[in-house]
């Protein structure tokens, strides 16, 4: 019995793993921050409906877009992942449900993270969701 909870317990450690290829992107360095974003407040509202986002500059390596799907939000880090950091390195946010990276003008979709042909996915970060407060951290 002891051996039997032992290989449970460690295949749910194993199966978290964090390793996938938008965790290991050579480019973004790893940050540890911790945001608080208010969805009543004026600056933020929109994170309320679907298909709407919000880049915030104050949180990550460059800032980060966190985005409504309908069904739940995701925060990506807003530095374009397939370019070294650099000057032209930080994602472009039009208000849509995607993120343009002016380097090589490669499109992300803010629903799927990817971008046809590149290597890297943007980089995600995690949300916990309190009431009307987003909590989005590394």
């Amino acid at each position: 019995m002891r051996t039997a909870i032992t290989l449970l317990l460690f295949s749910l450690l194993v199966s978290c793993d964090d390793s996938g290829p938008a965790r290991n992107n050579p480019y973004i360095p790893s940050v540890a921050f911790s945001i608080e974003i208010d969805t009543n407040l004026p600056l933020y509202n929109q994170l309320q409906f679907a298909g709407n986002g919000k880049y915030i500059p104050n949180a990550g390596v460059r800032g980060i877009v966190v985005f409504y799907t309908g069904s739940g939000y995701n925060a990506f880090e807003a530095t374009c992942p397939n370019q070294a950091i650099s000057s032209c390195s930080t994602l472009e946010y039009d208000g849509g449900s995607s993120v343009t990276c002016p380097c090589d003008e490669a499109i992300y979709s803010l629903y799927t993270a990817d971008s046809p042909g590149k290597e890297y996915p943007l980089y995600q970060y995690r949300v916990e969701v309190i009431g009307t407060v987003l909590r989005v951290y590394n």
